[in-house]
């Protein structure tokens, strides 16, 4: 017996790992197979998505999973209601980290604040306030850095610009040593 998942299954596994879209051509090249091999899996793929809250979406020289057209109306307005809502105290505790201490991996937010920040830091990424990439230092983990939007919003071309920038830099700095030095926790 074949324990090799089938072509269409593959190209969905590709497809949702890589959280956007494909090119075919690189699609073609991770799957090992023809174009006409992919768009015959490609095909098999829409069907099975049919009713699911995923779509697949394909352009001449893309494929991407997507929200369903069936599922999109009930996404967009919770997203805009979430949107919609102040980002409250624990928003601007994480933006004050991030935009003061540079960019900051999560366990050194949630050390910083105390409490777990997940949700707050997925509010503040869907918001365009903040992004993600990866840690040099540690590849299991993302940094989190503002945006420009966010310093273009504030009013500043860059951190150091930031209000009080060098006293509150200091502070923090000399508070998570202090912490760290009776803790011996995570930076």
């Amino acid at each position: 017996m074949n324990d090799t998942p089938d072509l269409a299954t593959r190209a969905e596994a590709f497809l949702f790992a890589e959280g956007g879209e494909i090119t075919r051509k690189k699609l073609v090249s991770l799957l090992s197979c023809k174009e006409a091999e992919l768009k015959s899996a490609l095909q098999s793929l829409s069907e099975r998505l049919k009713g699911s809250g995923i779509g697949l979406i394909e352009t001449e020289t893309t494929v991407s999973l997507a929200v369903s057209e069936e599922t999109s109306g009930i996404v967009q307005e919770a997203l805009k209601r979430e949107l919609d809502r102040d980002i409250g105290e624990a928003g601007l505790e994480v933006l004050a980290i991030v935009l003061y201490m540079g960019p900051s991996t999560r366990a050194r937010v949630d050390y910083i604040r105390g409490v777990n920040s997940s949700s707050t830091l997925r509010n503040l990424l869907t918001r365009g306030l903040l992004e993600r990439a990866g840690n040099p230092e540690d590849a299991r983990e993302y940094l989190y850095r503002p945006t420009v939007e966010l310093l273009a919003h504030l009013g500043v071309s860059n951190v150091n610009q930031l209000p009080d920038y060098a006293t509150i830099l200091t502070e923090l700095a000399t508070f998570e040593q202090k912490s760290l030095e009776s803790h011996d926790g995570p930076r």
